[in-house]
């Protein structure tokens, strides 16, 4: 019975069973006083005083009044009457548990308890207690384990402990040696025992601190090995030395399309803009195919960045692709490209699911011709059918909207082609080199001169007329707005939320009936969305209702409203993104967050960040804080994320130095055939690195 609920928790194997690594550890080797509760769970001796019942039938519940020297508190039984008889009036104690005041006195509903040896009877458990263990579950630091599919923490705790006894005493260490005796790390069967059953919480710490290096070591050895496999295009095992080390490179010129864009441009480029410029060109004219990710706030010029990129793998004689996730986004680029890049002799297309027959069978036998340099599109650029002759660059947009899968398949359309991923949902850049293993990655910090901050606003929904005074007020004066909403229609289970169909008809008709208004959404056909895009880009319409699809790839400078209503709906990316659609000309713009009346803690924690921050690296960070690194976009696919104890965010400085180590092991000895990096090769060579102990 037993291994069968083990195998229903994920443990099958010693191993499996021994990183199964505690979420907490109870310290039960302090003594808390009663009266101290509110510090930290108590852990005293106390002596039973007398028994109480409340309740009736089956809800009848035993109450145990207990002291020790500092206060007297309440025990709440629960489903636990047989501890009448086992907790006898007069009689001493262990007790441990969490303790609040509640109708008058200190009471506690979740405790453990155990006869003391104060009686002459140390360690004799009390059933429904501690799950009748023979040594005590006090004096010393316990695991807490997390819990599924049966399981209790007796159970747990007694299984690892035969397990440490049995199997942990002979296992080899994972991390060379070297990085031991550098960072004072505990051994690995050491390290083992002390982070289920530590001796003090100083040695849980130092094993925390193993533990969590070793995993991202490993992270980042698998980050690197992928590195020099794409730089040979096959598993490395070449012999120690051969490969050629990570150093800065001379500065490429600039190309000449790249100088007559340039120079043709009304504005000058940005520090970011030259220097992520500089970073591209200097891979696209390397030894190996080009892997980076091009970060950037929103309206940070990124595009302007991949045009460039583009105009170099075009004068070689190749092609680009730009792939967007969505129509509306694509036909943006697709707009752009058309004014900046035909003027230039660049050859453009523009490709998408919606593109009827008439029209895609000449543009497929122009690519597979050469006779187009530059396509745009979307997920049709990986169509089976669709052929090109020399496809050279790859550029991505909101590369998180893509899967692993997409990316590849659009990849398989050329030669090794280089690769340009761009993301305006910036995260910091250790963990971007984690997430994204083998790339690089380029960072656009500033925006074009001009621009001013969003005025950012918190209003509740019962003051929302400030907020439709307002946005009258910028109509008045030329300006247009967007009002966005969480749901497309009507919700009978969200009655409470408001709708952009119901709030189209509202604010055209009740408080905007002066002004233009028109509808966007997912449902419409891909023509009516692009013709009312089309329309309010241009002024004809003035306010623009919409769901979060006007997220990315809107570009109206005369937009100075942004009013998201229902905000903490929304996710805090999704929010910056949404107010980055406004501040994209040069007069003053505005942000109005309408929220509920009721928040929860989250969506309070989320509109104060939205508040208080207008940076965009600023704002991934406490996203970061608040949801974890497994939330964000794109992790999940990386291929590597899989931790016990360690997390990228907070141990940021562990992983930063994990990275320094790994690739500077693998830059030495790419194979890992040197004798001090044995352990390393064995641990790589097993189905699961972070799981696998050597047994």
């Amino acid at each position: 019975m037993a291994v069968r609920t083990l195998a229903q928790a994920g443990i099958t194997s010693v191993a499996s069973l021994l990183c199964r690594y505690p979420r907490a550890w109870e310290d039960r080797s302090q003594n808390i006083p009663i009266r101290d509760f509110e510090r930290a769970p108590v852990c005293t001796v106390v002596r039973v005083l007398d028994h109480e019942w409340f309740g009736y039938g089956v809800t009848k519940t035993l109450k145990v009044h207990v002291e020790d020297a500092s206060a007297r508190g309440v025990l709440i039984c629960f489903n636990r009457p047989f501890l009448e008889k086992q907790l006898v009036p007069g009689n001493y104690y262990r007790l441990w548990g969490y303790f609040s005041y509640k109708y008058g006195v200190i009471q506690s509903t979740a405790f453990e308890i155990e006869a003391s040896d104060i009686q002459g009877d140390a360690g004799a458990s009390i059933a429904g207690g501690v799950s009748g263990r023979k040594q005590s579950a006090f004096g010393r630091i316990l695991p807490v384990y997390p819990l599924n599919a049966g399981l209790n923490q007796g159970m747990l705790r007694r299984f690892i402990q035969r397990a440490l006894e049995q199997y942990a005493a002979p296992l080899e260490n994972e991390l060379p040696l070297t990085i031991i005796q550098r960072d004072g790390f505990l051994p690995k069967s050491k390290a083992l025992n002390a982070i289920h059953f530590p001796a003090s919480m100083e040695e849980l710490e130092l094993a925390r601190k193993t533990f969590i290096y070793e995993e991202l070591f490993y992270l980042e050895v698998m980050v690197g090995k992928r590195v020099l496999e794409r730089r040979v295009g096959t598993e490395v095992v070449v012999p120690p030395g051969t490969e050629e080390a990570l150093t800065p490179r001379s500065t490429p010129p600039l190309s000449p399309l790249q100088k007559r864009l340039i120079e043709r441009l009304p504005f000058t480029l940005t520090p970011g803009q030259t220097e992520a410029i500089v970073e591209i060109d200097q891979d696209m004219d390397g030894s190996y195919p080009m892997a980076r990710l091009l970060q950037g706030d929103v309206g940070s010029g990124k595009t302007l960045v991949s045009f460039l990129a583009g105009l170099r793998a075009i004068e070689t004689g190749g092609q680009v692709a730009i792939m967007a996730p969505t129509e509306l986004l694509a036909r943006q680029h697709g707009e752009n490209a058309t004014q900046l890049l035909e003027p230039l002799g660049i050859r453009i297309a523009f490709l998408t699911g919606n593109l009827k027959t008439a029209g895609r069978s000449p543009l497929l036998k122009g690519l597979a011709a050469g006779e187009i340099d530059l396509v745009i599109g979307t997920h049709a650029l990986f169509s089976h059918d669709v052929i090109y002759k020399d496809l050279r660059l790859v550029v991505v947009d909101e590369q998180h909207r893509f899967g692993v899968v997409q990316r590849q398949a659009i990849m398989a359309k050329g030669n090794h082609p280089d690769l340009l991923m761009m993301s305006a949902t910036p995260i910091p850049r250790t963990l971007a080199l984690t997430i994204y293993g083998d790339m690089e990655v380029s960072i656009i910090r500033d925006l074009p001169p001009g621009r001013k901050p969003v005025t950012t606003h918190l209003a509740r929904e019962s003051n929302e007329a400030k907020v439709y005074d307002f946005v009258e007020r910028e109509l008045a004066a030329g300006r247009q707005a967007y009002f966005v909403y969480p749901l497309i229609e009507a919700d009978e289970t969200r009655d409470s939320y408001k709708d952009v169909q119901s709030m189209a008809a509202r604010l055209s008709r009740e408080v905007f009936p002066h002004y233009p208004t028109a509808l966007i959404h997912s449902k419409l056909d891909e023509e009516e969305k692009r013709k009312t895009m089309e329309d309010f880009r241009k002024g004809d319409i003035k306010i623009l209702v919409a769901t979060s699809v006007v997220e990315v790839g809107v570009d109206v400078p005369n937009a100075t409203c942004m009013v998201i209503e229902h905000a903490e709906r929304f996710g805090l990316s999704a929010l910056h993104q949404l107010r980055g659609r406004v501040g994209r000309g040069t007069a003053q713009s505005y942000c109005f967050l309408v929220y509920s009346e009721e928040l929860t803690e989250d969506s309070k924690l989320r509109l104060k960040v939205m508040l208080e921050n207008s940076d965009g690296f600023v704002i991934a960070e406490e996203d970061l804080k608040l949801r974890g690194p497994g939330h964000l976009g794109g992790i999940e696919q990386s291929g590597y994320l899989t931790l016990g104890l360690a997390d990228p965010v907070r141990d940021v400085a562990s992983l930063a130095q994990a990275r320094t180590d790994a690739f500077a092991m693998l830059e030495v000895d790419p194979g890992l055939l040197l004798p001090e990096h044995r352990c390393v090769a064995q641990v790589l060579n097993r189905a699961a690195p972070f799981s696998a102990i050597g047994l």
